[in-house]
């Protein structure tokens, strides 16, 4: 029969993790991160909003008239909040990719709002959809790192006694 390597080339090892890793730091270095995910996901959503691929009733309209300012900075306020979320889970356990979730959901939130302009309480919802999302894949993370401490616990006592 063929050996294989325990752990071939390219793979992830006992050590490694795949993109997943505990973000510790200073504190004004998790504010930038927050500052600077949430930034990158509006000016994606803005720059989304102002133009479009194809004929006007297949998609999205570009930005609709109307007060731009008010949206920009609810989003920004929103992501801050999901982003500090993402980064304060980030900062104890390994979260897989916390900046793609940050920049997606504030991406997405922001072009719809500026392509819709819908009320503040419908800007509200899309915020709780936003939090539940944040939540679920910080509660992943959480449970993946309480399932390594379980299993890692059970196997240091196997191995002393």
């Amino acid at each position: 029969m063929n050996d294989l390597p325990e752990y071939p080339a390219g793979s992830v090892g006992p050590d490694d993790s795949e993109d997943a890793e505990v973000r510790p730091g200073p504190l004004w270095r998790h504010a930038a991160w927050v500052a600077a995910v949430t930034a990158a996901g509006v000016a994606l959503g803005w720059v989304g909003a102002l133009f479009r691929i194809g004929p006007e009733e297949f998609g999205l309209p570009p930005a609709a008239p109307g007060a731009l300012w008010p949206y920009l900075l609810a989003w920004t306020a929103i992501g801050l909040a999901l982003a500090a979320i993402l980064r304060c889970v980030a900062a104890k356990v390994p979260v897989y990719e916390p900046e793609t979730a940050a920049i997606g959901l504030v991406m997405i939130g922001t072009r719809l709002t500026l392509g819709w302009r819908p009320e503040p309480l419908e800007v509200a919802g899309l915020a709780g959809v936003g939090l539940l999302l944040v939540a679920v894949w910080c509660a992943v993370a959480l449970r993946g790192a309480a399932v390594v401490r379980r299993t890692d616990g059970v196997s240091r006592a196997r191995g002393t006694a």
